[in-house]
């Protein structure tokens, strides 16, 4: 035998992951052929910058690290005995398909770090004995299924455990106390479920059994009780003799709970943001001499990130306000304080149904969110009535201004092709992250358009108004959000997970011929092809294809071949049928294909890429 036939054949007893996958993939039913890629032709990973020959796989140093079957129609058995023999698999989702059954037993994969199962048909009680030894698990969806019984504790006490979303089951009894510690979850939907997080208490009985089960538990809480509360003494103490503000600002200072005529002067009224949003600066009330901070009837400023200069709500209030827009969440306006930046202020009216601490909850995992393509979310005001996102500003205009506006709004600027690419790619890698970090929202952007798309001075896209599905009232976002003016609204009724590839599509229509898509003009569900069918009929007649491109937008022939290919994915991405629809994977990967060709589109790129450098040395 050669040597290399030693070195490349498995050893007996011993699959290789070709071998694991195919067989694997014999343990589904689905329909079609969503497995295309899946032979043994080629290896399902290679070395070079971990980009898969297969679909529907994550590799990381030409192993498999994780499997992605959202949204394949798939229903049969999850063989977790036949994925044990991939070690590096450390995630896998199934999101959105027809599996049934219990939970599979996910100990079986001992090292898996994030299990995505959400929208199937998966019942039944969840037995703790699945996950005892998964030290490394993190993250965990079982939202919109109909498991049933207690959630076991089991899963709070992993020693890594941070994310559990348990939305929409059937779920019953006292949410165990050490569920307490994670950073994010969810127990909407189950009104069986009670106790903390939960304003629902549970009866004296359910407490008692909940006290009976771990008495080890107890003690270890009490002690953590102990610990926190030492903790908080000492901070308070710290805190007081320091003149800074605190990260979070408490805008209520009466100790008694209920605000005093002074305090109440400070609550931010409607009052108050009308006159903002008509470019007034609030009243500044004089405080007490004895009030360090601003604290008012237990309203809070909440910051999301670290790294900027904090400031409260009153300062907010004092600032001089411009507005920028209104839109169909609110109204947007720009303030300038009177020490520190330049903030963006959106004012959200249609939020008035989602809970103080489901808010909270999202508003975290907005803010744990980083991408250069995404306008960050620095900090949040919570009232019942409305509420307040804080924005860095961005100081330039959006890309529906250099697309639609006049030539003076626009700075007599145009968008030649490289510019318009460079957008698209931008936006794509801005969508892809959403999606890869925000795998249980149906929708991760949800109001993907031209208007919700910042350029910065160097052109770089930055997405906004991005993942506020889940905090805005449903029959408002049936109306108004983009999502769901989507073909697959008339088909089921329902959203889906290919539904930001449609958004994403009619956006590179739109960039690349200038028009604006009429039909997400109108409330509600419209005739949804009208752009994407206009550029088929152009695409079809015997005159110059070319005449489908925006006129303003430079460029030579030697661009065109690519512009052609960029806009046939803009139609692949529009494509009514959902089954055939890429996902947002392909769409990028198909996207990032594209190049700027000729001397034209070389000597605009290399200006363009001297600007960023120049940018990014300033």
């Amino acid at each position: 035998m050669s040597l290399l036939a030693y070195v490349t054949t498995p050893s007996v007893g011993k699959l290789s992951e070709t071998d694991v996958l195919l067989k694997f993939r014999q343990s589904l039913k689905f329909d079609g052929n969503p497995f295309s890629t899946w032979n043994i032709s080629q290896p399902p990973c290679t070395n070079v910058n971990n980009v898969p020959n297969w679909k529907n796989i994550f590799c990381e140093h030409g192993k498999i690290m994780g499997l992605n079957l959202e949204n394949l129609g798939l229903s049969g058995t999850i063989d977790l005995d036949i994925l044990k023999d991939l070690p590096g698999l450390r995630t896998i989702s199934v999101l959105d398909n027809k599996f049934q059954g219990s939970l599979p037993t996910l100990n079986k994969l001992p090292l898996l770090k994030s299990a995505y199962f959400s929208n199937n048909k998966f019942s039944g009680p969840i037995d703790g004995k699945i996950f005892e030894g998964m030290n490394t698990l993190k993250k965990l969806y079982l939202a919109e299924n109909e498991f049933t019984g207690q959630l076991p504790p089991i899963i709070g006490e992993l020693p890594n455990f941070k994310e559990l979303n348990v939305k929409n089951n059937k779920f019953e009894g006292p949410i165990p106390a050490s569920y307490l510690k994670l950073s994010f979850s969810s127990f909407d939907g189950n009104p069986g479920l009670c106790g903390p997080p939960l304003s629902k208490s549970c009866s004296e009985e359910e407490q008692k059994k909940q006290e009976s089960s771990s008495s080890v538990w107890k003690i270890f809480l009490i002690v953590v009780v102990v610990i926190v509360v030492i903790g908080i003494i000492v901070f308070i103490l710290i805190s007081r003799g320091k003149k800074n503000p605190h990260q979070e600002v408490v805008l209520g200072g009466s100790s008694s709970g209920s605000p005093t005529a002074q305090d109440q002067k400070l609550i931010p009224s409607s009052d108050h943001l009308n006159k903002m949003e008509h470019g007034q600066a609030a009243s500044s009330p004089d405080r007490p001499s004895d009030v360090k901070r601003a604290e008012v009837a237990g309203q809070k400023l909440l910051f999301l990130k670290d790294d900027i200069e904090k400031f409260d709500l009153p300062d907010l209030l004092k600032a001089s306000a411009e507005v920028l827009g209104s839109g169909v969440f609110g109204s947007t306006y720009k303030a300038a304080l009177s020490t520190g930046p330049v903030m963006v202020v959106k004012r959200f009216r249609h939020m008035n149904k989602v809970g103080k601490e489901d808010f909270h909850e999202h508003m975290r995992r907005l803010g744990r969110l980083s991408h250069k393509n995404l306008l960050p979310v620095l900090a949040f005001y919570y009232r019942k009535e409305e509420k307040l996102l804080v924005f860095e500003y961005v100081n330039n205009v959006s890309l529906a201004v250099y697309l639609h506006g006049n030539s003076k709004s626009r700075g007599n600027q145009s968008l030649d092709w490289p510019t318009r690419l460079k957008i698209v790619k931008g936006v794509s890698k801005g969508i892809l992250y959403l999606y890869n970090e925000l795998p249980s929202l149906t929708a991760p952007h949800g109001h993907l358009k031209s208007s919700n798309v910042l350029l910065t001075e160097t052109f770089e896209p930055v997405l906004t108004d991005y993942a506020l599905l889940p905090v805005v009232n449903a029959e408002h976002a049936h109306e108004h959000m983009i999502s769901y003016k989507a073909p697959e609204l008339k088909q089921s009724g329902k959203i889906n997970r290919k539904t930001d590839v449609w958004t994403l599509g009619m956006l590179i229509l739109e960039i690349l011929t200038g028009k604006f898509p009429s039909n997400l003009l109108g409330k509600g569900t419209q005739d949804t092809d009208d752009l994407a069918f206009w550029v088929n009929s152009i695409l079809g007649e015997d005159s110059s294809e070319t005449e489908v491109f925006d006129k303003e937008m430079k460029r030579t022939n030697d661009c065109e071949s690519e512009m052609m290919k960029l806009l046939k994915i803009g139609i692949s991405c529009c494509e009514v049928d959902v089954e055939k629809r890429w996902d947002i994977k392909e769409a990028v990967e198909r996207i990032e294909e594209v190049k700027e060709k000729g001397n034209f589109c070389s000597t605009v790129a290399a200006a363009t890429t001297e600007a960023d450098n120049m940018h990014t040395s300033r």
